[in-house]
């Protein structure tokens, strides 16, 4: 099955689909300077503020390791949570950054336990309190191992500095007033909120030449913005034979769509205006998907369908 996360442009190290680079010089001050046990932060120590590492002193830690640089006083994270965070990560025998989100000055979004990143993310930020700031040491085998990552080495021991910036509880399902669905012309969407998969029932007509954005379901949240992080469940379908090609509920767990990074126009332009925890039924037609273009298996000039859960924005 094909995954929409193919059509999202983010350029980050943490997918595990991603590549990284410097993207900062390092400094060789305070080289080998420790402080329970993982490197220390030699400058920019303050939560929000950028920080300078230094290079690790002898042998890494084989296990994972924590340190809470300062404490923060929101609510504890938990696995199923939309966080927002702000980081820093190099090598532990290497005093240059690999990637860092400061310089970018725009937050990563991940879902917590929802196995979008490292598994030292997932275990080292869980149990923090949201206006952390954690130093995280993580071996190799809860890094990228042995294959590397970019200008990651094979079984590199990783250093991250990481801001815990907010954390959000994603709904099970989307709820709302339930909206008549009129047109037989146009799929059939369940109306279910129960957590699990919808139904898509696609006609046996021509798909419209227009985009279509219908409610199934209308909440009462705020309005999507085109910069927004969006936290969603979908089914994803080919109009011309009713193909599932992506869902998230066969993978387990929801999506996170940071919309200005969606390349698929229609999908876009479809969830934006749309409020948050309502259900969606976008159709999208080629001048608005793929076009003439085959794209990760889906054939050229289809029209696609997709029931969308907005569960949450970041």
């Amino acid at each position: 099955m094909r995954r929409l996360a193919g059509l999202l442009v983010v350029p980050l190290l943490l997918l595990t689909t991603a590549a990284c680079g410097s993207d900062n010089k390092g400094s060789d001050s305070d080289s080998g300077s420790m402080k329970n046990g993982l490197p220390a932060i030699t400058a920019g120590e303050k939560f929000g503020e950028k920080p300078t590492v230094s290079k690790g002193v002898g042998a890494p830690p084989k296990s994972l390791k924590v340190n809470v640089i300062s404490e923060g006083k929101g609510p504890v994270t938990k696995n199923g949570d939309a966080l927002q965070v702000n980081y820093l990560g190099q090598s532990w025998d290497s005093t240059t950054p690999f990637d860092n989100s400061f310089d970018r000055k725009q937050p990563f979004e991940l879902t917590l336990g929802a196995g979008q990143v490292i598994k030292g993310w997932d275990q080292g930020l869980a149990g923090q309190k949201v206006g952390s700031r954690v130093m995280i040491g993580i071996p190799p085998e809860l890094g990228y191992g042995a294959q590397g990552q970019g200008d990651i080495k094979p079984n590199a021991t990783l250093v991250f500095v990481v801001d815990i910036l907010k954390a959000v509880t994603i709904p099970k399902t989307a709820e709302g007033t339930e909206v008549a669905q009129e047109n037989k012309d146009l799929p059939k969407v369940g109306t279910n909120t129960d957590g699990k998969a919808p139904s898509l029932t696609i006609p046996k007509v021509d798909p419209p030449t227009k985009l279509v954005s219908n409610y199934i379901l209308e909440s009462k949240g705020e309005a999507v913005k085109a910069t927004d992080t969006v936290v969603v469940n979908y089914v994803a379908s080919i109009w011309k034979d009713g193909k599932v090609f992506d869902s998230t509920y066969q993978a387990g767990k929801p999506a996170n769509f940071p919309l200005a990074n969606l390349t698929l126009k229609g999908l876009k332009d479809g969830l934006v205006g749309k409020k948050v925890g309502s259900r969606v039924l976008i159709v999208a037609p080629p001048s608005e998907a793929f076009g003439a273009e085959e794209k990760q298996g889906i054939p050229k000039n289809s029209t696609l369908v997709f029931a969308v859960d907005i569960l949450t924005k970041m």
